[in-house]
């Protein structure tokens, strides 16, 4: 997608021309890949394999929508990968995107309002159960929030996640 008034290549997102895109592409570097038709033309976000995951010795937290998810599990195994699915409660999370776009330069409200509807389906209880998407935590307060994903961490560390 461009890329927004106070952001930065390689630090909110790696951002990248279509033709680098499509040669990561050929190449077979990319893990997952969504594409938008956003009122501002398409959009497309990406996870591409660059040599710089380790998963054997290391762990990432990885935000992404339930595809990305399954398309990450599928590449890197079931037992590498592990949803935490948060969720808040739909009024907080249309105040806060309104809020969002209240302080950009030119706020795209369009843009807002359609990815709000897209996410009601993106993230429905449907497509969790259809993930694999069993536990999930509602940020409703932060520090039990915080708590409680943690503590699910130990316990899955323990039991080999569960699964």
């Amino acid at each position: 997608r461009p890329i927004r008034a106070g952001e930065k290549d390689g630090q909110s997102y790696r951002f990248c021309s279509a033709e680098e895109r499509d040669d990561l592409d050929r190449r077979g570097k990319i893990i997952e890949m969504r594409s938008y038709n956003t009122v501002h033309g398409r959009w497309d976000y990406f996870t591409v394999d660059d040599g710089n995951i380790d998963i054997k010795n290391n762990n990432y937290i990885v935000i992404g929508t339930i595809e990305a998810y399954e398309k990450l599990r599928d590449y890197f195994g079931l037992r590498q990968v592990v949803p935490i699915y948060i969720e808040i409660e739909d009024g907080v999370r249309l105040s806060r995107a309104l809020e969002r776009e209240r302080s950009m330069t030119q706020p795209r409200y369009e843009e807002m309002c359609r990815r709000f509807l897209a996410d009601a389906e993106d993230f429905s209880e449907e497509r969790q159960r259809s993930a694999g998407i069993l536990k999930k935590f509602m940020n409703d307060d932060l520090d039990r929030c915080l708590d409680e994903i943690t503590d699910h961490i130990k316990a899955s560390e323990k039991d080999d996640y569960g699964y």
